[in-house]
C-alpha cells in the first residue's frame, strides 16, 4: 500500500488504482480515499468559473501561454512596476592617467590596457521607459610593470534607465554617478575610491516572459592622476543575461465585433445599396415612399399623393380647366368648351364668319326623295367652302336630318346620303377631305314636332357642327357611320305607329 501511494505521488499510479487498492486493504481508508475522488470533480467544475480561476487574495500564475497570441516582436515589450537581475561580463579599458593610487604610496602606474569584467546589477522599471538600476562591478586587472603585480579595481554605480517600451528589442541610455576604486598592495597602488560619473547605452533582447539578454557599453569619468579637477575615460563594453520579475499577462484581446446585418431594417435592399438602412422603404431608394411616387417621404413635399418633379407633389390645374399647368397655354383662364381650339387651355370664341355655319344651314336644298343637290344651294355651299379654306384650323361634321313621313329605314339612308352629297361638293372645291366628317340621323332628332308640313319641312335639313382640328366630333349613338356600314336596327322610337283610323286627306306637302 505505501509503495503504491508513494508511485501515485510521483505520477506513476492514476488516483483511480489507489482508490481500487484502499478498498482490497481497508474498507476504512477507501471510504476516504474515495471521498477525494468525488470530490475532484466538484473542484475542477468550480475552477472552471471565472470567480474560481482567479480567486481573492491569490496570485495567478503567468504562462507564456498568455502571451502567444501576440507576434514575438511585441511579446515582450516592457511592462509598469517591473524588477530586473542581471549578471554581465565584459572587459574593462582604464584610462592611462587613472587617479586610482594611495596618495601616500609611488605615484600611480598604469594598468593593463584591457582587463576582465564581471558585474551583477538590480532595477525597478516603475514606467514601461524609465527605471533605476544599482550595480557592483568587478575589474580585476594588472599594473604595467616588470612584474605584473595584481590590483583589483571595483564600482559601485547607480543610474537612471530610459527605454524604448514598444518591443521585444528594447534600445535604452542611461546615465548616473557611483564610486570606482582599487585594492592592491601599498607598496604598488595601495587603496582608493573616487567618485566618478558614467553613461552609456544598449539593447535589451527579452525572449521570454522572464530571461532576456543584454549589451550595452559605457564611459565612466573619473579623475586622472593627481589632477582632481581633469577628468578621464574608462570604457566598459560589457553583455549578459538578464531575469525580469513581475510581468503581468496582456490584457485580453478585444471581443470581436458583432456580425454585420447586410440588410438592418429587412427592406429587401442591402445596406450598401439602401438610403435608409435602418427603415424599412420601397424600390428605388429604400426609403419610405407613402404615397409610391419614387419620392422618398423625406424630400417629398406631397408625401401622401403621388406627383412628379421637382417636388413630389401632383401637378396643378390652376384654373380648372382640365388643363394641367404644364399643359395649359391659359393658367389662370379656363378653357371655353365651345368645340373650338378646346385643346390649348384658353378661352375663345368662334369667328364671326365660322359661327354663320354653326348649325342648321339654310338654303341648301335637295331633289324630292333624293340625294342631288339643286343648283340653288350653290351660293350657300361656295360660301361654307370659302371659310373652310380660310380657317384651316377648323374641321366640320356634317349632319343630315328627315322628317317623319316614310319608312325610318329610307329616311335613316337618305339623310346620310345627303351629308355625303354635301362633303363631295366641299371636297371638290377644294376642302381637304381629312376635315369633313358626315353622318346621317334621319327622323331621329326633329327641330321641332313633325305635326304640319311647315314643321316637318324644317326637319328637312342640313346641319354642320364646326370644331377645332384637335377636337373629335361627337357622334350620335344613333347616326349611321359615313363609311357604308349598316344602319342601326329601328328603336321603338323610331317604329312606324300602327295603323288606326285613316288619315283624313290633307293638303299636298312639299317635296322632300
Amino acid at each position: 500500500m505505501k509503495r503504491s501511494l508513494a508511485a501515485w505521488a510521483v505520477g506513476v499510479v492514476p488516483m483511480s488504482s489507489i482508490a481500487n487498492l484502499a478498498s482490497a486493504a481497508e474498507p476504512g481508508a477507501a471510504a476516504e480515499v474515495g471521498a477525494s475522488t468525488t470530490a475532484a470533480p466538484t473542484a475542477n467544475a468550480d475552477a472552471a468559473k471565472p470567480d474560481a480561476a482567479k480567486p481573492k487574495g491569490k496570485r495567478v500564475r503567468v504562462r507564456n501561454a498568455d502571451f502567444k497570441r501576440l507576434p514575438w516582436m511585441r511579446r515582450w515589450a516592457p511592462q509598469r512596476n517591473l524588477g530586473e537581475l542581471g549578471v554581465s561580463g565584459g572587459v574593462f579599458i582604464p584610462n592611462e592617467q587613472h587617479d586610482l593610487y594611495d596618495p601616500k604610496t609611488t605615484p600611480p602606474e598604469p594598468f593593463w590596457r584591457v582587463g576582465g569584467l564581471l558585474a551583477v546589477r538590480g532595477g525597478f522599471y516603475p514606467l514601461r521607459s524609465l527605471g533605476v538600476e544599482a550595480e557592483f562591478s568587478a575589474m580585476p586587472t594588472r599594473i604595467r610593470n616588470i612584474t605584473d603585480d595584481f590590483a583589483f579595481t571595483y564600482g559601485f554605480q547607480g543610474h537612471v534607465v530610459f527605454q524604448l517600451p514598444y518591443y521585444s528589442v528594447v534600445p535604452f541610455f542611461l546615465v548616473g554617478g557611483g564610486l570606482l576604486g582599487v585594492r592592491s598592495n601599498a607598496l604598488i597602488l595601495g587603496d582608493d575610491v573616487d567618485p566618478a560619473l558614467h553613461y552609456g547605452g544598449g539593447v535589451k533582447v527579452q525572449l521570454t516572459k522572464v530571461i532576456g539578454l543584454r549589451v550595452e557599453a559605457r564611459n565612466i569619468m573619473s579623475a586622472n592622476s593627481a589632477l582632481q579637477n581633469a577628468g578621464g575615460a574608462n570604457l566598459q563594453v560589457m553583455g549578459g543575461i538578464t531575469f525580469t520579475l513581475g510581468r503581468r499577462p496582456p490584457p485580453p484581446p478585444p471581443e470581436p465585433p458583432p456580425p454585420v446585418d447586410p440588410d438592418r431594417d429587412k427592406d429587401g435592399f442591402v445596406n450598401e445599396k439602401d438610403d435608409c438602412p435602418d427603415v424599412v422603404g420601397v424600390a428605388p431608394h429604400g426609403c419610405p415612399d407613402t404615397d409610391g411616387d419614387s419620392f422618398r417621404d423625406s424630400e417629398d413635399a406631397c408625401p401622401e399623393a403621388p406627383g412628379v418633379a421637382p417636388d413630389g407633389c401632383p401637378v396643378k390645374d390652376t384654373d380648372n380647366d382640365g388643363f394641367l399647368d404644364p399643359d395649359d397655354d391659359c393658367v389662370f383662364e379656363p378653357e371655353t368648351k365651345n368645340d373650338y381650339k378646346d385643346g390649348d387651355g384658353c378661352p375663345d370664341e368662334l369667328p364671326p364668319e365660322v359661327e354663320v355655319f354653326q348649325g342648321t344651314i339654310e338654303g341648301i336644298e335637295f331633289d324630292t326623295k333624293k340625294d342631288t343637290i339643286r343648283p340653288v344651294s350653290r351660293p350657300v355651299l361656295d360660301k361654307a367652302v370659302e371659310v373652310l379654306k380660310k380657317f384651316t384650323d377648323i374641321r366640320v361634321n356634317i349632319v343630315g336630318h328627315t322628317d317623319d313621313v316614310g319608312v325610318p329605314e329610307f329616311n335613316l339612308d337618305l339623310s346620310r346620303r345627303r351629308a355625303e352629297a354635301v362633303k363631295k361638293y366641299l371636297v371638290d372645291h377644294g376642302v381637304d377631305p381629312s376635315r369633313v366628317t358626315t353622318e346621317g340621323r334621319g327622323m331621329n332628332e326633329p327641330r321641332v314636332p313633325n305635326d304640319s308640313d311647315a314643321n316637318r319641312a324644317k326637319n328637312r335639313r342640313i346641319q354642320f357642327e364646326v370644331r377645332s382640328v384637335e377636337t373629335p366630333p361627337a357622334t350620335s349613338p344613333d347616326a349611321a357611320p359615313s363609311d357604308g356600314g349598316a344602319a342601326p336596327k329601328p328603336t321603338e322610337a323610331t317604329k312606324p305607329a300602327a295603323p288606326t283610323k285613316p288619315a283624313a286627306p290633307t293638303k299636298p306637302e312639299p317635296p322632300k
